[in-house]
């Protein structure tokens, strides 16, 4: 893997749409990355999925985190729907992070595959827009080869 220029801060990374996607949350960066969210104005969720044993309960921390709007409809569908909008929330970008995928990942893999998929297409999505929106999920050590990846 190449090294990030030095020019490359964090802010600059978080703010290009090109790289945007669905990453692996290195450990010990949660607060830097966030400070750096903030920094560019964009909205930052942050859920913990060690708190969710269901796909009911993972709809529930989005809706919170997102401030999802009374027509979320509580499925996959709806969830798509509303990540790929986000006109009640108009940032310049968006920054999700996921702590506790390991334990999704154990309890419920379908529910923790589907939420990555639905990730991975908001994140495309938001970059054909010229907005990135990043996720970075913790899926402890190591992470599942394949299941968190580049865009």
């Amino acid at each position: 893997m190449t090294p990030a220029p030095a020019h490359d801060t964090l802010p600059a990374l978080l703010a290009n749409p090109a790289r945007a996607g669905v990453r692996p949350l290195p450990p010990g960066t949660a607060a830097n990355l966030k400070a750096a969210a903030l920094q560019l104005g964009f909205h930052t969720a942050e859920i913990d999925l060690a708190a969710c044993p269901d796909k009911a309960e993972v709809l529930r921390a989005f809706e919170t985190a997102f401030a999802l709007p009374d027509w979320f409809g509580h499925n996959w569908d709806a969830l798509s729907d509303c990540l790929a909008d986000l006109s009640w929330l108009q940032r310049p970008g968006y920054l999700l992070l996921a702590q506790g995928g390991s334990g999704l990942r154990t309890r419920s893999p379908e529910t923790l595959d589907t939420l990555l998929d639905i990730l991975r297409d908001a994140s495309r999505g938001w970059a054909q827009d010229a907005v990135p929106f990043w996720v970075f999920l913790d899926l402890g050590n190591p992470p599942v080869e394949g299941k968190v990846q580049a865009r």
